[in-house]
């Protein structure tokens, strides 16, 4: 049995909700959308953070979405700090864009009033033992997110 779910969104009565599922679904409803912050580390498990919201970065003159289900949450970006560093993958034959780890780690120093600096550091201490080779990448992204003194002191006592 198949059930509407929006507009243009069909899904199997017994298909389970997952955490792909969900990523799935928000793309294909906003497809200018790509999942950052809490979302795109909890994709990449660079945290142990659950988060309630879908975390989706849209350009800063972009309306935002009305999506009743799953709940979202808005962060705004411009320029280079928009472009640079999306993924695409596929999830459940849907092409789903999230921010690269290296760049979600520069995004939640730049959010970490809205996020927390706690999640922030956990997401770098993350980064650091996941990604060895990674620290060019990193350092390329908290320029562009003009966070690199921010960063700075908690990437030497990382080190």
């Amino acid at each position: 049995m198949v059930e509407r779910q929006a507009r243009g969104i069909y899904v199997a009565r017994l298909h389970p909700f997952t955490a792909e599922h969900t990523l799935a679904q928000v793309a294909k409803r906003v497809p200018k959308a790509v999942f950052c912050l809490l979302t795109a580390l909890r994709f990449h498990e660079l945290t142990t953070q659950n988060p309630s919201e879908v975390w989706i970065a849209l350009p800063e003159k972009a309306r935002r979405p009305v999506v009743e289900y799953p709940r979202l949450r808005v962060a705004r970006f411009s320029g280079e700090a928009l472009t640079e560093g999306t993924e695409t993958h596929q999830l459940e034959k849907v092409e789903v864009r999230v921010y690269s780890a290296a760049k979600t780690v520069a995004d939640c120093f730049k959010y970490r009033n809205k996020i927390g600096i706690d999640v922030a550091v956990e997401a770098l201490r993350d980064y650091s033992r996941h990604y060895r080779g990674g620290a060019t990448d990193l350092a390329r992204f908290a320029s562009i997110c003009r966070v690199t003194r921010v960063m700075q002191p908690y990437l030497d006592a990382i080190a």
